[in-house]
């Protein structure tokens, strides 16, 4: 097969994947969806593209497609991820992967079941700074990791649609924490409890904490942190550290380099050096990448439904943690 079709669900977040599929030598885009069908048309004009459409069950009904990106609001993953795998389709799905474990465990059954290929959009684990920092620590430049701590620092103030929206809306800790639980999982391994604090005194209308701290302990034994506030005053940022028994390395998705001060590294004797990376903090172009690479060499994805599931679950035991005041195990088998 020379060329993939794709087809686009959501054209919020999704426009970023239909840029990303039309530029890629091996897809082309054959069908958008989105409820409000003058944005699927507005999309679809300026790619080129034949189908417009506010049903996404006609993107699943086309042979032509092989390939279905869901990048809808996160309750609607379930049911859309599992129809495309049952149509026959390969998925990219946006995190989180789901809103609740029983989901994220149906998704994965029907990957299992159809032998299609379910991945999870963690764009973070294509941000160049933090895959610089991952290969920097895997090569054992600072050392054994023993802390490691992410943010996802975001003010929602005066953010309209489904996100703000108070009958739907989702806990920050999941639906936007995630990126920063994935980040830490990918680089420290996966958790063992977590202990977490919540609070709300920005966003005081909202029904869901606007602030939350999550302590996590490590199967490996290192320990960390991950920090949500969807009302602070500032501007967008993950920043990012760890700290090994050599060294250190801090780095976030907005920056142009990121800093490491290396005790087996003479230039960072005097402290940090900076070492330059592009800025792309969201990579989606890699994400089609990697995704169609499978395809083509037969091979599995890296962020599959078990990746996604085990962060929604860390995610999960953070806030009922928060809710109950006592730590809670964090689940890692599926």
């Amino acid at each position: 097969m020379s060329v993939l079709g794709a087809g686009v669900i959501g054209m919020g977040m999704g426009a970023s994947h239909v840029e990303a599929f039309s530029n890629h030598p091996s897809t082309e885009v054959r069908g958008v969806c989105d409820v409000n069908l003058d944005r699927a048309r507005a999309v679809a004009g300026r790619y080129n593209i034949g189908l417009a459409t506010g049903d996404y069950r006609e993107l699943l009904r086309r042979d032509d497609i092989h390939i279905i990106s869901v990048s809808t609001p996160d309750m609607f993953h379930e049911e859309q991820a599992v129809a495309a795998l049952e149509a026959g389709k390969d998925v990219l799905c946006e995190k989180p992967m789901a809103l609740h474990i029983e989901e994220c465990e149906r998704m994965i059954a029907a990957a299992d079941r159809t032998g299609r290929r379910l991945m999870i959009g963690q764009v973070c684990r294509y941000t160049p700074g933090f895959m610089l920092a991952k290969r920097l620590i895997d090569r054992g430049d600072i050392g054994e990791l023993f802390f490691a701590e992410s943010e996802y620092a975001h003010d929602y103030a005066g953010l309209t649609g489904w996100r703000s929206d108070p009958k739907i809306m989702r806990e920050p800790f999941i639906g936007g924490a995630c990126h920063a639980v994935d980040l830490v999982r990918w680089i420290a391994g996966d958790m063992e409890e977590v202990f977490a604090y919540a609070n709300r005194r920005v966003l005081t209308d909202w029904p869901v904490d606007d602030c939350t701290i999550a302590t996590f302990k490590f199967l490996s034994g290192a320990v960390g942190k991950v920090f949500c506030s969807i009302g602070c005053k500032r501007p967008y940022t993950m920043r990012s550290v760890f700290y090994g028994t050599k060294g250190t390395i801090i780095t976030d998705n907005t920056s142009p380099a990121i800093d490491l001060c290396a005790t087996g590294l003479p230039e960072t004797a005097g402290g940090f050096i900076k070492l330059p990376v592009n800025i792309n903090s969201h990579n989606v172009t890699s994400e089609v990448a990697e995704l169609v690479s499978a395809i083509l060499e037969n091979r599995p994805v890296n962020t599959d439904g078990r990746e996604g599931a085990r962060t929604v679950a860390a995610c999960r035991a953070a806030v009922e943690s928060a809710a109950t005041g006592k730590p809670v195990k964090v689940r890692t088998e599926f």
